[in-house]
């Protein structure tokens, strides 16, 4: 690719002056079926047209887009770490974490996901890398802070709804407060 167009592309993500259009960042708030909370995050040069994808995608699965703030209050902003590990090496690296700065922890037999906040993020990352552990993932990312349980017939419709907006190019980031019946995360896969 030419550096002109590598610049020029800089140049517009971050509202340059090179004569093409500047790219926001906009939130999206709304409620999917069942009332749970979905945050869509995108980069887009055109509001309107990405106002109007996102909305078609709400209607579409029986959902409403909301106002700025409608869904918002029900997620922070965290830093998520994962990892795998032995049940009893993944408590340790967990107890290790928290005197590093962590707030919490899940551990799922194997599977252990550890939260801090934004600040402390990167300190915690280079604190458990530093030990020789592979993280899975880690990322600074908003979380809910409470959950809504679906019904299967609604948990089908969100996960539509997540895969539509996921779908849609100015999307970046897509999150929920779904807690979603194992059931229906399965036969959701397996017709997908």
């Amino acid at each position: 690719m030419p550096m002109d167009n590598i610049e020029r592309a800089i140049l517009r993500a971050t509202g340059g002056s090179d004569g093409g259009p500047a790219l926001d960042e906009v939130v999206y708030e709304g409620y999917g079926p069942g009332g749970a909370a979905v945050m869509a995050v995108a980069l887009t040069d055109n509001r309107n047209r990405t106002a109007s994808e996102i909305r078609r995608a709400f209607e579409r699965q029986n959902s409403k887009l909301g106002s700025g703030g409608s869904v918002a209050w029900q997620f922070e902003q965290k830093g998520v770490l994962t990892l795998e590990a032995e049940p009893d090496r993944a408590e340790q690296i967990a107890l290790e974490a928290i005197d590093i700065g962590a707030e919490d922890f899940d551990l799922d037999g194997s599977f252990l996901e550890i939260r801090c906040a934004p600040e402390k993020f990167e300190e915690l990352r280079r604190g458990i890398e530093e030990q020789g552990i592979t993280l899975t993932s880690a990322e600074v990312t908003m979380v809910c802070k409470t959950q809504t349980s679906l019904s299967d017939h609604d948990a089908e419709m969100t996960l539509r709804l997540l895969d539509r907006l996921e779908e849609l190019d100015d999307v970046q980031r897509v999150f929920t407060n779904a807690d979603f019946p194992t059931e229906a995360l399965e036969r959701y896969r397996t017709s997908a």
